[in-house]
């Protein structure tokens, strides 16, 4: 199958064991047929899946049966809908686990190619929120990042952080290559604790945009503050994730 922007047509040999009038609904069977063609990696990363409409002409189906059987692997993480490209084929879902980590290693760690698009590097000065969170008076100096996080070219997140005065001498082409917490630690920063917030909101306009997503899609967010071994808040960050491709994962214990 090609691998560039043409869209791949699957083989009918895929679905020539279609149970037409059996007890498993048609989308699952479909459904289940694509991701065995993705997970095979005879649909490779990368791949764009043949439009729906030319899907359900060539099987003989109705177009909501196959909508409906390729939202289905959307909503697992395995493709993902980009406006102008089409359905394309995207490693499965990231779930983070409720750690001290960055998005950066935690798409390291599940053989993803994380890449980075720098879209704010300056001084400013904190107001009332970054003070609290950092620790320092209303109107220091800080350093604001903000940055969109790729994983294998599809947008993933968009971060946003403030650091305290001293990291204002961090070079933006780091930010670029490394993960903002590889970064810290190159400068000696031991990180040991955070304290966050997850929840969830609706995408603003600029948001859709970088993301690719719809306006007003569902979005998960993370507010955090990491604090080093001496206690001192070294970074303050809100991101935002696509759920499609995101998760957080927690781990309950009875008491």
């Amino acid at each position: 199958m090609s691998t560039t922007n043409e869209e791949n047509v699957l083989p009918m040999s895929l679905f020539m064991d279609l149970q037409r009038s059996g007890p498993i609904p048609l989308y699952f069977q479909v459904s289940q047929r694509i991701e065995k063609a993705i997970l095979s990696g005879e649909l490779p990363v990368g791949a764009r899946l043949e439009n729906e409409v030319g899907l359900a002409e060539r099987l003989g189906l109705s177009r909501p049966t196959v909508r409906r059987a390729i939202q289905d692997i959307v909503d697992k993480g395995l493709l993902v809908r980009r406006r102008g490209i089409g359905t394309q084929v995207v490693h499965g879902q990231v779930t983070r686990k409720v750690e001290l980590t960055s998005l950066y290693d935690d798409l390291t760690n599940t053989q993803k190619v994380p890449s980075t698009r720098l879209l704010t590097f300056e001084s400013v000065p904190a107001d009332a929120t970054v003070a609290e969170k950092l620790a320092c008076e209303v109107g220091t100096p800080t350093l604001h990042i903000r940055r969109v996080r790729l994983a294998d070219d599809v947008p993933v997140a968009v971060m946003e952080n403030w650091l305290p005065e001293e990291f204002l001498t961090m070079e933006p082409e780091d930010l670029v290559t490394y993960g903002l917490y590889q970064v810290l630690r190159s400068r000696g920063v031991t990180m040991r604790v955070a304290r966050q917030h997850i929840g969830a909101r609706k995408s603003t306009n600029e948001e859709s945009e970088l993301l690719d997503v719809e306006k007003n899609a569902a979005l998960l967010t993370m507010d955090r503050t990491a604090f080093d071994n001496s206690g001192r808040a070294v970074e303050f960050g809100h991101h935002c994730y696509r759920p499609d491709l995101y998760s957080f994962e927690v781990t309950l214990v009875e008491k």
